[in-house]
């Protein structure tokens, strides 16, 4: 939730103020990248509300008219299929978050490309990090450390490595304009707390789940949450201090 929360930050301001300045597109088109990479499995297990829903309605409606024997075929049916609702219904929402972050990292990227007012404010000369210095390197070791080699899984493998360094820009960026909106700030924080808050999770996991082991993301949300060290101990400072954020050049 705290990724989800980060996007909205960035929508709220973004909408609000009619200006994305201090905002990397850099970072947005990886994100972009990322998330379209990750969540492939749309494409292949695609969960269909209005197909179920209506599977259901008929179901109930059978129980409800059919003859005593047809209600308790039906009953004994729906009774085995709650582990299966269950499941759809966690599936139905993992499909919804997969749609809202990649329609919301596309969003950003329109509004900061096509926006009349706001790619106005993008400030295309500060924002010049070689983000194919970062795509290359993660593709490539996508390709040699994986969990298994096919096409959709090295894709999974890589926009865990990439997610990793995708906020490398936007920390470069910050750090040429120095000084940090409230806005801009909270986001890249919630960013960084997101993956710091995924390592509590496996942390737990790893004690409580026999077998749990899952070494490649645990590697890439170690790197992820050192590439925010720097941007939190500023952070917080700021925040005790009641001053407004300014990162080091």
């Amino acid at each position: 939730m705290s990724h989800l929360a980060s996007i909205l930050v960035l929508l709220l301001k973004i909408q609000a103020t009619k200006s994305c300045a201090g905002v990397s597109l850099k970072t947005q088109e990886l994100y972009a990248i990322v998330f379209l990479t990750r969540y492939l499995d749309l494409f292949t297990n695609f969960v269909s509300l209005y197909v179920e829903w209506n599977r259901w309605k008929g179901e109930t409606q059978n129980r409800r008219s059919g003859t005593n024997a047809v209600k308790q075929r039906l009953t004994a049916k729906l009774a085995s299929d709650a582990t299966d609702t269950y499941c759809w219904i966690f599936r139905s929402y993992n499909t919804i978050m997969k749609l809202i972050f990649i329609g919301s990292a596309l969003a950003i990227i329109w509004l900061m490309r096509r926006h009349k007012v706001v790619r106005q404010s993008y400030d295309k000369s500060q924002d010049t990090f070689r983000y194919e210095f970062l795509l290359a390197p993660c593709f490539l070791l996508s390709l040699v450390l994986n969990n298994m080699f096919t096409v959709m899984e090295v894709l999974w493998t890589f926009s865990i490595y990439l997610e990793a360094v995708a906020i490398l820009p936007q920390m470069v960026l910050l750090q040429r304009t120095r000084n940090v909106d409230n806005l801009t700030g909270n986001y890249v924080f919630l960013l960084g707390a997101y993956r710091a808050l995924y390592i509590l999770n496996w942390i737990y996991r790893y004690y409580t789940e026999p077998g749990y082991r899952q070494w490649l993301v645990w590697l890439s949300g170690i790197v992820q949450t050192a590439v925010y060290c720097d941007f939190f101990y500023y952070y917080i400072q700021s925040w005790k201090n009641n001053e407004k954020l300014q990162l080091p050049a």
